[in-house]
């Protein structure tokens, strides 16, 4: 199904207000609208678009007069999807890593340097058109909001340049020099770690919002982790951490104890990490299709939300561990392996997506909200983990205008 115009009027995206009429089931994200639930849920329901924003949501029966008029055609709406992690400023990709892992290798740290070698034999143009046609097909899935990395260059001009190519697509850019030790560091990882707080630090803060840091066996430790991200602070960028992917480790804590926006893949946890989380403002950002690509065992998201844990969903989309750019793919296998309800797994898509990005202004369809959203082909968003590998998402809108 598309949306249609009203008999009425000739263009459903001329003029400054637009009504969407007609909707199955509306999901606002806002508790105090619609059924109450976290999802704010309204059952034929229609919402109002004036400019890039909302400014009305409510019984389809009740909806103002607008400039224009579109008919939903009895589809579900839900806030566009804010990917809070990604890594989309590569060249290259890892089939071969991928096969043989199917055939019983297991993942680490180290593939990532089959990229960094790919990355940096790229031009901007080539790094620049990768970005953008992973981009369009997030869009096309319903991703409205999307961040991204650095950390395949992993020299001070190679990451600065992912950086600036980031920069002109999103205001959500993460600086990772320290996803690994590269290859040419390896006999002083010291030394890097100081070009990582110096140097590269110096020529890449003014691109990017974020700093991350890959604190892993194999990758960065505690002690590490810790300097980079204070350095990063210095400078004006929030932390967010890659934490306790593939072991127990210092991570968590350390993301709790700096105040760092997220602490993502979340999978080996401690009681004593599910308790920090649950007493912070961290988010527990989970990317299951991480665990899917690796086979590696799922993160336990009932007892992280059961704790009271404020919970995530993303893609980690990178050529190594997790090639998906799709969020309703890592919906479902949220709900199916993760122990999370299809509320649950939708929320954390849209608004615990905009709470790891620490953002107020998208991940809901509320008044004042940015007017992102997606329409189903199906009459309620729980179709999202119903109906897996169904390209459910029929149109996109992005800050009130149709992009799809």
């Amino acid at each position: 199904m598309s949306s249609t115009t009203d008999t009425t009027d000739t263009n459903a995206t001329t003029g400054t207000s637009t009504v969407i009429t007609n909707i199955a089931s509306l999901v606002t994200n806002d508790p105090s609208l619609g059924d109450r639930s976290p999802l704010g849920l309204i059952q034929d329901a229609a919402l109002v678009i004036d400019g890039d924003r909302i400014a009305w949501t409510g019984d389809s029966r009740k909806a103002p007069a607008t400039d224009n008029r579109v008919d939903a055609g009895g589809r579900a709406v839900i806030p566009g999807f804010v990917d809070s992690h990604s890594h989309l400023v590569f060249a290259g990709d890892r089939t071969q890593e991928f096969n043989a892992r199917m055939s019983g290798r297991s993942y680490t740290a180290g593939g990532i340097r089959t990229t960094v070698a790919a990355t940096r034999a790229a031009s901007d143009e080539d790094l620049e058109r990768n970005l953008t046609r992973y981009l369009r097909e997030a869009l096309r899935q319903g991703t409205t909001t999307f961040e991204t990395k650095s950390g395949y260059g992993l020299t001070v001009e190679d990451e600065a340049r992912a950086l600036r190519i980031a920069a002109a697509h999103t205001d959500e850019v993460t600086y990772l020099g320290a996803h690994i030790v590269p290859p040419d560091h390896a006999d002083d990882p010291a030394a890097y770690v100081a070009l990582v707080t110096g140097e590269m630090l110096d020529a890449c803060a003014p691109y990017a919002r974020w700093i991350d840091v890959f604190c892993e066996k194999g990758a960065f430790d505690g002690d590490q982790a810790r300097a980079i991200l204070t350095a990063g602070k210095a400078k004006g960028l929030h932390p967010r951490i890659h934490a306790n992917q593939l072991s127990y480790g210092p991570g968590v804590q350390l993301a709790v104890e700096l105040d760092a926006a997220s602490a993502d893949h979340c999978t080996h946890l401690t009681d004593a990490d599910v308790d920090a989380l649950a007493c912070g403002n961290t988010v527990a950002t989970l990317l299951p299709g991480a665990e899917f690509s690796t086979r590696a065992q799922w993160p336990n998201a009932r007892r992280l939300l059961d704790a009271g844990v404020t919970v995530a969903l993303s893609t980690d989309c990178n050529p190594g561990s997790s090639f998906t750019s799709s969020v309703p793919f890592c919906v479902a296998l949220a709900v199916r392996d993760m122990g999370m309800t299809p509320d649950e797994a939708l929320w954390s898509a849209t608004a615990g997506g905009a709470r790891a990005l620490r953002r107020t202004d998208i991940g809901a369809l509320t008044p004042g909200a940015h007017a992102d959203l997606a329409f189903l082909d199906a009459p309620s968003h729980v179709h999202l983990a119903y109906r897996p590998g169904v390209p459910l998402v029929s149109e996109v809108w992005r800050r009130g205008v149709p992009v799809t």
